[in-house]
């Protein structure tokens, strides 16, 4: 059973802050996504449990063990790199091995296990080849299994599937996660790839500018955002943000002369803030309906099954998910409508307003979580 916990983590280069003070704690076994654009400090962050970075300050435990001073071999810790880093000139069966080969482990015992991990990743057919003689993801597959066959308490992956191509990016998520099914020992992966994070974590680690926006389950993290930069991370397409006021009555004022009834705006007369709403739930609505919004299309992207229109609200800017087939050219007048349930509010500061619509949400992703439990 093995926890890692970052307690206060910090980390400079030279007088340069790039990791400002982690706080969070990993699960036994769970599989724990860091998400976050280019440049925010999720990869330095995997290095420093590695031990492959030092730790300006701050501690971080893996199990009850403090590992700031170990050396990356006694952490137990295995990572899979992005550029796989395998020894070219040997064969995918003596790049699987080294590490038990370096440990001293006896040839017979060494050649079962290479073997029993080849068979687990599909690598059986091609343990007498070199490196160069595999595809991309078969290469994946030996950075992977090299991983495996030291049986390490930690499994560390840093943006292993950014070089293969889509497809492949699909194929290689399911089979890291049935690996992790199958071996059951904590994982971090690291990734800028929002739909590779929500697909394989148990839970998400937000990170923007060095600092953790928000930790959660990818339903509460989608549905919950903690702050503006979240909501406009999280989802494809991004939520929609309008900025504006509540008037004296709550109602929110935006753009040129834009209004937006709703009970998001009860206490909060005179404040500043951010409108989201995610464009799954702006639906189409008939001129004069009660709330309705009134926009002009901008363009249309056509997805098959659905489209995504994009117009103008007053000067905002709407994204709707559409599953009308009527023509919709540009400048067309359209009106939009959403649940109040559906509304997220955001301060000036970016952090989450709480309204009776998001304390609603919170408490059904709580019953979900029971559930699921």
């Amino acid at each position: 059973m093995t926890t890692i916990t970052f307690k206060s983590v910090k980390k400079r280069y030279k007088k340069t802050p790039v990791v400002h003070g982690v706080d969070a704690q990993i699960q036994s076994n769970e599989f724990v996504v860091i998400l976050g654009p280019s440049g925010c400090g999720k990869s330095t962050l995997l290095r420093m449990i590695a031990g492959l970075e030092e730790i300006s300050d701050g501690e971080i435990l893996i199990g009850d063990t403090v590992v700031n001073q170990l050396e990356p071999r006694e952490r137990g810790c295995a990572m899979v790199f992005q550029n796989y880093a395998l020894y070219p000139h040997m064969s995918v069966a003596k790049n699987i091995g080294y590490a038990l080969k370096v440990a001293g482990m006896p040839k017979d015992e060494r050649g079962a296990r290479v073997l029993k991990v080849a068979k687990s990743v599909g690598l059986e057919p091609y343990l007498d080849r070199l490196p160069g003689a595999l595809s991309g993801g078969q290469r994946q597959r030996v950075a992977m299994a090299r991983a495996m066959v030291r049986e390490p308490k930690v499994f560390l992956f840093d943006e292993p599937f950014s070089n293969l191509d889509a497809k492949l990016r699909v194929a290689m998520r399911s089979e890291v996660r049935r690996l992790h099914r199958d071996l059951g020992v904590t994982s971090v992966f690291v990734t800028h790839d929002q739909t590779e994070a929500m697909t394989l974590a148990d839970r998400l680690i937000i990170m923007n500018a060095g600092r953790v926006e928000q930790i959660g389950r990818p339903s509460e993290v989608y549905h919950n955002p903690a702050s503006r930069f979240v909501a406009d991370f999280i989802g494809s397409p991004a939520m929609n943000l309008i900025e504006g006021e509540f008037d004296a009555h709550g109602t929110f004022l935006h753009g040129a002369g834009g209004r937006i009834v709703s009970d998001a705006g009860r206490g909060l007369s005179g404040r500043k803030a951010v409108l989201g709403v995610r464009p799954e739930a702006v639906r189409r609505a008939q001129p004069g309906s009660n709330g309705a919004i009134a926009a002009t299309v901008d363009y249309v992207e056509e997805l098959g099954a659905s489209r995504l229109v994009y117009a103008d609200a007053s000067g905002s800017r709407l994204i709707a998910v559409d599953t009308g087939t009527a023509p919709l050219p540009s400048g067309t007048p359209v009106h939009f409508t959403f649940a109040e349930q559906d509304i997220h509010v955001f301060g000036e500061d970016g952090r989450r307003i709480e309204t009776e619509a998001s304390r609603a949400r919170q408490q059904v992703d709580a019953d979900d979580m029971s559930i699921t439990a």
